[in-house]
């Protein structure tokens, strides 16, 4: 399916141009009667004038044609990124051939871009068909022997090996069909000291190269390594070569002749490092064999005797102190055993102290607790049933008066044996106080602590006191004693 025929008059027709490039209309070799002998540029078999379904010009073999014809079994895709490639170099301003041969068969480009003044030739290569690198280079080499400029065009969605090996470009096929074909790899710029992936039009690229304004500039050695983002992850590819402007090539020189700089700086250092060292050393062999010369002499002699014998008595100080200190040490490791045997005797005293104290009190509080009845019915055996009522009758009227409440009175109006602890009084929702606990009896009832306690006078509350209660849970009733 090329593009190009020959005319047999006429010779090479290009169906790209609105001319076919030499003066004819397509309505000239489309479907005229009788057919125009046409043939391929490059197997010579008859090819005929065609439409694309959308309306793309072509020229077709005859039937029969040759299998080899490289022409013929280009792919669609190839066909469009020629067709695509020719478009942008025409609209740059420079001339477009298609499928241009050299005159010895050496190659063959794709799309022969030539300046308006014909002094400057760019060959644009779409290469779909896997190649290595070797080869790829060497058909470079054929170009430039020819003073042919070349730029090899991948539009697979994953970079080819030879990308960036030679003047080269990755192009993101369009999925709609006014959508512009986009480079979006071998394109670069160099800024921070390091190169990243720049995004251009096909179009304006091919203008860019063109008009001069890219070329092929070598990255160096050290910044090959360039990470990209692709679907969300980072990845890095290493390029050797990139399209770019001259602004990031300068800046590419710059950043190396200032590494470079650096590194000449750092081996100097490193040098004058060296040879002060060898310096040093030096100094310290020729003071070594100085003091060698002089210690051979019968003064360096006696000063060497002098100095061993002040060795020795250093040596000696060393030893007797060390012997010192550990002894120190032993003296303070005796101490500190005895200061923890004494304590740890204290500790014992003080606990059989403790230990004796509360099988004391336990015996005192078991013998209280026995005696508790008698002492209680003793206590209570002080107050006639007159002035245990008068009692309870005092603590109701406080309790009316003070607060508005109203206590209920045990039954029987008054005390009996069982209430050793004192009389518990209540209002309608809670314990309003305890009436005359005997003071004796504190120390089995440490809950009164927590209650207000009735005393019959300021005689039985400073007893109360004197047993534990605080002064500030007790009442005086005030009342007089029997």
């Amino acid at each position: 399916m090329p593009f190009t025929a020959l005319h047999p008059e006429l010779g090479r027709i290009d169906s790209t141009q609105p001319d076919l490039g030499a003066g004819l209309a397509w309505s000239q070799v489309h479907k005229v009667s009788p057919r125009v002998a046409l043939t391929c540029p490059e197997c010579a078999w008859g090819v005929h004038a065609k439409h694309s379904p959308n309306r793309v010009r072509f020229f077709c073999h005859d039937a029969g044609r040759p299998p080899e014809c490289s022409l013929a079994n280009e792919s669609w895709e190839h066909h469009m990124l020629k067709l695509e490639m020719a478009g942008a170099v025409r609209a740059a301003g420079w001339f477009a051939e298609l499928e241009v041969a050299a005159a010895d068969g050496s190659w063959r480009a794709d799309v022969m871009a030539t300046s308006p003044d014909g002094t400057r030739r760019i060959a644009w290569e779409a290469q779909l068909s896997p190649i290595t690198v070797e080869d790829i280079q060497a058909r470079t080499d054929r170009y430039a022997a020819e003073d042919v400029a070349v730029c090899w065009v991948s539009p697979h969605k994953r970079p080819p090996v030879w990308l960036g090996a030679v003047p080269s470009i990755r192009v993101r096929v369009p999925e709609q069909a006014q959508a512009p074909w986009v480079v979006d790899d071998g394109l670069g710029g160099f800024s921070s000291g390091t190169w990243s992936f720049q995004e251009a039009e096909l179009c304006q690229f091919v203008r860019w190269v063109l008009h001069g304004l890219l070329s092929p500039c070598q990255s160096r050695s050290a910044r090959r390594e360039v990470m990209r983002i692709v679907d969300g992850e980072h990845h890095w590819f290493r390029r050797s070569l990139w399209w770019t402007s001259r602004q990031s090539a300068e800046a590419q020189d710059a950043h190396e002749q200032e590494r470079l700089r650096r590194e000449e700086a750092a081996r100097q250092r490193a040098e004058a490092a060296r040879g002060r060292e060898a310096q040093r050393k030096k100094r310290e062999a020729e003071a070594r064999a100085r003091r060698e010369q002089w210690l051979a002499t019968p003064e360096g002699r006696k000063a060497r005797q002098r100095q061993l014998e002040l060795r020795r008595l250093k040596d000696a100080q060393v030893v007797e102190q060390r012997a010192a200190a550990r002894r120190l040490q032993a003296r303070e490791a005796d101490e500190r055993a005895r200061r923890r045997a004494e304590a740890q005797e204290r500790r014992a005293r003080k606990l059989a102290a403790e230990q004796e104290r509360e099988v004391r009190q336990q015996l005192f509080r078991r013998e209280l607790d026995r005696r508790a009845p008698a002492m209680g019915e003793a206590w209570w055996a002080l107050l006639s049933r007159e002035e245990a009522k008068e009692v309870f009758r005092t603590v109701f009227d406080a309790a009316w008066r003070r607060e508005g409440v109203r206590v209920r009175i045990p039954p029987g109006g008054g005390a009996a044996a069982g209430f050793a602890y004192g009389v518990p009084v209540h209002t309608s929702n809670r314990l309003y106080g305890i009436v005359r606990p005997c003071p004796a009896l504190l120390p089995l009832a440490p809950q009164l602590t927590y209650h207000q306690v009735f005393a019959l006078n300021a005689q039985e509350a400073e007893a109360l006191e004197a047993n534990g209660l605080r002064a500030d849970r007790i009442t005086r009733l005030d009342l007089a004693a029997r």
